[in-house]
């Protein structure tokens, strides 16, 4: 005798059709798994890109402002930032205007990492635009903005 399901395998596949959610999670992982492999040459992640990208500013940010770009915490921020610090390309400093408060600065190294990164990001952007089939990339953009 098979037991009946509490759930209808029906709902099972309503939610893997529709739930955002779930669509969102795979495409992440799919994009980051893609911007992974095109930054390996530099030694990056696609995570320790945009992080270092959101470090080129004129001036050095503190953490709050990077964690909320970043969509992060700053424990976790904190724990990113320990990678780049060991390999010279970040460097984080007290704020002298608070010295409760951190300041996060592109070291050269980093600088330098990026002028090699942003071409191979430049690249495989364009071409991951290019797959997006009959959808405007700006629009994508803005749907994923309204959810986040």
């Amino acid at each position: 005798m098979s037991k009946s399901l509490d759930v209808p395998f029906e709902t099972t596949l309503l939610v893997r059709d529709t739930c955002l959610c779930l669509h969102a999670q795979r495409t992440a992982r799919s994009l980051a798994r893609r911007f992974d492999e095109a930054l390996r040459p530099v030694q990056l992640t696609n995570g320790q890109f945009s992080l270092l990208m959101s470090l080129n500013r004129p001036e050095p940010p503190a953490m709050g402002p990077v964690a909320a770009l970043l969509a992060m915490d700053q424990t976790t921020l904190t724990a990113a930032l320990k990678p780049l610090e060991r390999r010279g390309l970040v460097e984080v400093t007290l704020n002298p205007a608070d010295r409760r408060k951190r300041l996060l600065r592109l070291t050269a190294g980093g600088q330098a990492l990026l002028r090699q990164a942003v071409p191979i990001w430049e690249q495989t952007h364009h071409a991951t635009e290019a797959l997006l089939p009959d959808m405007n990339a700006e629009a994508v953009r803005r749907a994923m903005r309204a959810l986040a």
